[in-house]
């Protein structure tokens, strides 16, 4: 049985890239969740680039496992705001703030900002290192839309609750997780990513 290693230790994460993973036979899926807190190193994130943040990671617990590891780096990019967030997505207004306190941030700044100038997109890149050798492999997927003016729904995690897809007119936190495991950016990008798990893992 195949293994791979998920470089994160966000449970939502886990469970949203686990769900979508399980078509794949033949594959055990781990994360840092099931190993002890010294066996790897805490990671800092220094890359100016999601996928230069993504191949740190995956490289860290690949070096510190000794398994292929899958990283992701995803962050919202807001147009108006000069492609920000971006790569500060996740520790965007400070560190130790909760999704909802980053989502009011986010909305503070754009509150005299008009319907037509919030449009957004979630990134994300996909980054999978294979030793011994820590062969490198990337995909990348993009969710278009534009920012609410309001949270609203109960899915989901992060900005979600903030970003709204006009052509389904819905959040992303009102979509059922099956829905937006079909279109979000992590998806698109593990879509990509499940060829190449499958070529060269199994």
């Amino acid at each position: 049985m195949a293994k791979l290693v998920l470089a994160t230790k966000n449970r939502g994460k886990v469970k949203e890239l686990v769900d979508m993973l399980s078509d794949i036979e033949g594959l055990e899926i781990m994360s840092l969740l099931d190993f002890p807190e010294d066996k790897v190193p805490e990671i800092k994130e220094t890359g100016s680039t999601f996928e230069e943040n993504a191949f740190i990671k995956a490289y860290e617990v690949a070096k510190a496992t000794g398994l292929p590891a899958l990283a992701d780096d995803s962050g919202l990019e807001v147009d108006a705001l000069g492609g920000k967030p971006g790569v500060r997505s996740a520790r965007f207004g400070g560190e130790g703030l909760s999704d909802a306190e980053r989502n009011e941030k986010l909305l503070k700044l754009l509150e005299n900002v008009d319907e037509r100038n919030r449009t957004a997109r979630f990134r994300c890149c996909m980054v999978l290192v294979v030793p011994p050798e820590f062969d490198k492999y990337v995909t990348e997927g993009v969710c278009e839309g534009v920012i609410a003016f309001k949270p609203k729904g109960k899915h989901g995690f992060g900005y979600d609750p903030i970003f709204y897809v006009p052509r389904l007119g819905k959040t992303m936190a009102e979509l059922p997780r099956e829905e937006k495991n079909r279109i979000s950016h992590r998806a698109q990008a593990l879509e990509k990513m499940k060829e190449i798990i499958r070529r060269v893992l199994l």
